[in-house]
């Protein structure tokens, strides 16, 4: 055995170019493979945590899928808003610790603008338990002195060049058609990279929300009263109502009884969801596209596979006269077929070991740019167990793969490799 390995190995290094092919084609292969499993795997535990650490969203009722989108990522708009008393009964009950309460509506340049407490900034988690970081300057202050002050996502920041100082007018509606341009604020921080929807936000006081509409009714300026920036802290703005509340309880066992209260609240229609489990439940629905994606990365290593195949097959002929020899020699057609088998399996883990470096290579250089782009986070580490999976069927994959040249070498007899093919 030792002396087929042997022969092997310098019949690998005797063909060095077609071989540093096929071993790159099935590197390419795995890499692919894995790293869309790991991509896969990782975005799908990131896309769980993009809330954490709140254990309960209520707004009204409506769909659970529904009100995550618009509440945390800011897709959609509410059919309906629930009351400030609402909020303050939650707040009020003996097992909620916090609630954050969120008006959404407005935009400025398409991006959603959020109104909330300044709490917002210490409650809010991400990923593993990662509170939001400001790269410069400070949350709003509290009301009235912060009224007209805001706080930016990163991407926000980034892409039209905000700095802390920056005046931006706030526009009303998601369309953008009306500017609330007599009250403009002014931006007092700007968040680091969170690879969440807060990227793209533009987080004011609840009291600014109101300040801005002072002057409107029913979605429009009401004609002939203007109400300047330095007037409206004359009004009373506690808000009537918000799109949504984030909550935090004292004890996550009672989360389900707070939900049931909440959910059969007498005073108005209102829905609690679990923030986990209806994201889970969305990756359900949108997972599709990832599933679709591993398949192609498995088409991608049975291609990488066949031209395995392939070149072994055209090296049979190059290869008839020293198998010819080795059989003269006395090696049996096991001999022969243990040979072409061993070469194909020693490529194919060559393969794989360079599909490992290449994806964990490509990993850290590009897993900063994905984290603050995207927020996945790719890990660099050991195979998961799914991922030793895949690369158990790839290894499984080959040797059946090399039956196939080492098969029509198995039958070739001493007088093929001597005749002279014209």
């Amino acid at each position: 055995m030792n002396t087929i390995a042997y022969l092997g190995w310098r019949s690998v290094l005797n063909r060095r170019g077609s071989v540093l092919l096929t071993v790159l084609s099935i590197a390419l292969s795995v890499a692919m493979l894995i790293g869309v499993e790991r991509l896969r795997n990782d975005a799908r535990d990131g896309f769980a945590r993009t809330v954490s650490g709140t254990d309960l969203i209520v707004g009204a009722r409506g769909g659970q899928v529904q009100l995550l989108l618009y509440s945390v990522f800011h897709i959609g708009n509410a059919s309906n808003n629930l009351s400030w008393q609402s909020v303050q009964h939650i707040a009020a009950l003996p097992q909620v610790d916090w609630v954050v309460p969120l008006s959404l509506g407005d935009t400025h340049l398409g991006y959603r603008v959020v109104g909330t407490t300044a709490e917002y900034f210490a409650r809010f988690r991400h990923g593993d338990d990662r509170a939001l970081v400001f790269a410069a300057g400070r949350a709003f202050a509290p009301a009235p002195e912060g009224i007209f002050e805001t706080v930016i996502g990163a991407e926000l920041a980034v892409r039209h060049g905000y700095q802390v100082g920056a005046k931006i007018v706030l526009s009303h509606g998601s369309g953008g058609f009306a500017d609330h341009g007599d009250k403009p604020f002014t931006v007092v921080g700007i968040l680091a990279p969170s690879g969440t929807p807060v990227d793209r936000s533009v987080l004011v006081s609840l009291e600014g929300i109101e300040a801005i509409h002072v002057d409107w009714q029913g979605g429009a300026p009401i004609p002939g009263v203007s109400i300047g920036a330095e007037h409206v802290r004359k009004f009373d703005l506690t808000p009537k109502t918000v799109t949504a509340a984030m909550v935090g309880l004292k004890n996550r066992v009672t989360v389900f009884r707070v939900q049931r209260q909440i959910n059969t609240f007498a005073d108005e229609p209102l829905t609690a969801i679990l923030p986990g489990a209806t994201l889970q439940e969305l990756w359900s629905l949108v997972g599709v596209a990832e599933r679709a994606l591993l398949a192609v990365a498995a088409v991608v290593v049975v291609v990488g596979l066949a031209g395995l195949v392939a070149v072994m097959i055209a090296g049979l002929g190059e290869r008839r006269r020293e198998l010819a020899i080795l059989r003269a020699l006395g090696a049996g057609p096991r001999h022969v077929l243990g040979l072409l088998m061993l070469e194909s399996v020693t490529l194919a883990v060559l393969g794989i070991l360079c599909g490992l470096l290449l994806v964990h290579g490509l990993i850290w250089m590009s897993g900063g740019w994905l984290t603050t782009t995207y927020g996945i986070y790719l890990g660099i580490g050991w195979p998961s167990l799914s991922e030793w999976g895949l690369l158990g069927a790839v290894l499984a994959a080959s040797v059946l793969a090399s039956l196939v040249p080492a098969y029509r070498a198995y039958r070739y007899a001493v007088a093929d490799g001597m005749t002279i093919r014209m």
